[in-house]
């Protein structure tokens, strides 16, 4: 699907919205190392925070690659419509409903995923955001993120997706899991292939996409339009470039050689110290800075002492001390057994000795 709306995308693939990682350095890197599109970090759709620093800095959009498309969170459909609004005003060409998150924090207030407990709720926010922006002259394209249902016993995607459709969604992204499940199991490929045979829509399909050759396979036994990748992408924004090279001509990209890792890093923590200033810079890239550097050798005790320093200059250095002592090993950077079944929640495990991830 190369549209969305009036919007052309460069491909159909996707970076998907997570707190506190999608910010606009991060958004701008992927999109550069080929993302197609890329949505927001959830805003909330409570008005009494839109001047905080926080929002405020989410909404930034400045110099972004267009389409600029931003995700609201919510539970009140008038409040939700209202911050479609908002964002609109403030530069947001598509407004994303946010119905997958399974974060408690999200959930306890029946936002997230938690909406999906409630199907006529689910139709008021989203019949209310399209009425708001999405339709006239100056209609703004209206998506919507789900999961596959509450829980394995209440999987409703497939009512959330035609009610969606008939309320005049756009188009629907699926993560192939329900609530409950969190980010634990196998993403529920046949769910979403049974949501895009029963709509009319663009469906993208999200949930463990962490290689060229599983995008490939996800895109055919799901039939979707697009796909969407979330945790794969930390600390490897070029996997974008990697399946992009890889669906057009069936080979595979060698892994990036370090100097370029290094110069990508080096940017894209210049550009995050700039966006968020010097004391918040520097706390805030330590997580990309662990992701870059996940199951490199000597990895485990650079973190510990990188996140003791508190400036950015100092972090900086320190980071390109460490490449360059990992060019000393090797001019291919090689993973160490730490990251086989030891990487934490974000790529869930997955072995990626086979290539360059971080």
């Amino acid at each position: 699907m190369p549209t969305l709306g009036s919007h052309n995308l460069r491909n159909n693939l996707f970076v998907a919205p997570m707190a506190g990682v999608t910010d606009r350095p991060f958004r701008q890197l992927c999109k550069r190392l080929g993302a197609g599109y890329a949505v927001s970090e959830m805003v909330a759709s409570n008005a009494q925070l839109w001047k905080s620093e926080k929002t405020m800095r989410r909404a930034n959009h400045a110099g972004e690659v267009e389409p600029i498309a931003v995700q609201i969170a919510g539970a009140d459909p008038a409040m939700m419509a209202e911050a479609a609004r908002y964002n609109v005003a403030n530069g947001a060409q598509i407004i994303d409903i946010n119905m997958g998150c399974p974060a408690k924090k999200v959930c306890n207030v029946a936002a997230g995923s938690a909406l999906l407990q409630n199907e006529p709720l689910v139709q008021r926010i989203v019949e209310a955001v399209v009425s708001a922006v999405g339709v006239g002259p100056d209609a703004v394209p209206v998506t919507l993120k789900i999961r596959t249902g509450w829980d394995r016993e209440n999987r409703n995607a497939l009512n959330v997706a035609r009610l969606a459709e008939n309320a005049g969604i756009s188009m629907l992204t699926v993560h192939g899991r329900t609530r409950a499940d969190l980010y634990h199991g196998d993403a529920e490929y046949e769910t979403i292939a049974a949501v895009k045979a029963a709509v009319r829509i663009p469906v993208v399909a999200n949930g463990d996409i962490t290689s060229p050759e599983k995008a490939r396979h996800v895109l055919a036994v799901t039939g979707a339009d697009a796909i969407m990748i979330g945790r794969a992408a930390q600390g490897r924004p070029w996997l974008f470039r990697e399946i992009e090279h890889f669906l057009q001509t069936g080979a595979l990209l060698p892994p990036p050689r370090i100097d370029e890792i290094q110069q990508v890093m080096n940017e894209h923590l210049e550009d995050h110290y700039e966006f968020y200033g010097e004391f918040t810079g520097v706390r805030t890239a330590r997580k990309h800075i662990g992701w870059y550097t996940r199951g490199l050798s000597g990895a485990n005790v650079f973190r510990h002492r990188m996140n003791t320093l508190d400036t950015t200059r100092e972090q900086l250095l320190a980071v390109n001390e460490f490449f360059d002592a990992q060019k000393a090993i090797s001019d291919r950077l090689v993973y160490v057994d730490e990251t086989v079944g030891n990487s934490g929640p974000d790529n869930k495990g997955e072995d990626h000795t086979d290539r360059l991830a971080a």
